[in-house]
């Protein structure tokens, strides 16, 4: 299993040593990335709020294809990667938060590596990473917990009306499905690690608000919150990811990178949504939080986390 304590922080303003790839494998799209970075500083888009910031980016992503397994680039090395001619539902999310962050820390230019560290510091468990497959966050319940122990989000599921708890279900699908991901297939010596990681995610207090309370407390929702669809099928507990965004006629739409529309749209309203599909039971929501909230003591993350583990 890994061991919470050995996970420093990275620290703002560079990339962890162990980052070694190059370039051309971490990061794709730099035409979208500068066309993007040049209308939010003649926008200023860094002054408003976290949320709507992050639909003003979201926005720009529109229509980008929908690619699966951006996140496997390489046989044995792990490291802080962007797509963005290509997005499956976890990189979308991801990568709009991830600019969001970036863009809160005033600079005269942006950079790749600028947002790499920002994908570095929500992707992984600690915010670090030296190379090791086992240092990401596979499950996204997981991210939730972990990323609201050092202060990037509020996971607001526990407190929202309507929600419950949701008990007994496993998290398997990586090791179940190990041949579909490149390092475990590659690496046959990291599924048992895996397998421990499974069952740490297996023990957090799930909340969620099941779809039929979602019609009426989808006023408590806002801009940007990042919406994990719980599933009724096995192997983990978020089948799928996207944000919440409001169009001006008020009602709440979910914004996803869709493998059956095969590119990254705005979709209808989200209760709508739940509804299209028979295995969607309910959501998980968690709200961006600005930047200044970052938990970058050790000490502080490792109690804030303990906590939220023990459902406090």
């Amino acid at each position: 299993m890994l061991i919470l304590a050995l996970l420093v922080p990275v620290a703002p303003g560079r990339l962890s040593a162990g980052v070694t790839l190059p370039k051309a494998t971490v990061f794709k799209g730099e035409g979208k990335f500068r066309a993007i970075m040049a209308k939010a500083q003649a926008e200023k888009w860094s002054a408003l709020p976290p949320g709507r910031r992050m639909t003003r980016i979201a926005g720009e992503l529109a229509g980008t294809p929908y690619v699966g397994y951006t996140l496997e680039i390489d046989d044995k090395v792990e490291s802080p990667s962007v797509n963005l001619e290509g997005l499956d539902c976890w990189t979308f999310f991801e990568a709009v938060l991830g600019i969001s962050r970036m863009l809160e820390t005033p600079r005269t230019a942006y950079s790749w590596e600028d947002l790499l560290r920002e994908i570095e510091w929500t992707r992984y468990r600690g915010g670090r990473c030296t190379g090791g497959y086992l240092e990401r966050i596979h499950y996204l319940d997981e991210w939730f917990f972990d990323n609201a122990a050092r202060g990037n989000v509020d996971h607001l599921s526990a407190g929202l009306p309507g929600a419950v708890c949701l008990r007994g279900r496993e998290s398997t699908e990586m090791t179940n499905l190990w041949k579909g991901y490149r390092y475990l297939r590659e690496n046959p010596s990291l599924r048992p690690a895996m397998r421990q990681c499974e069952l740490r995610v297996e023990s957090l207090p799930i909340c969620y608000v099941p779809k039929a309370k979602v019609p009426a407390m989808e006023g408590k929702l806002q801009d940007g919150d990042v919406i994990g669809i719980v599933t009724t099928e096995t192997g983990g507990v978020c089948s799928h990811v996207g944000l919440a965004v409001r169009t001006e006629d008020g009602v709440l739409h979910f914004m996803h990178a869709s493998r059956n529309y095969k590119k990254v749209l705005v979709d209808k309203r989200l209760s709508g949504y739940l509804d299209d599909f028979s295995h969607h039971a309910g959501i998980m929501v968690a709200r961006p939080l600005p930047v200044a909230s970052a938990v970058r003591d050790e000490g502080e993350y490792k109690k804030r986390l303990a906590r939220l583990m023990a459902g406090k």
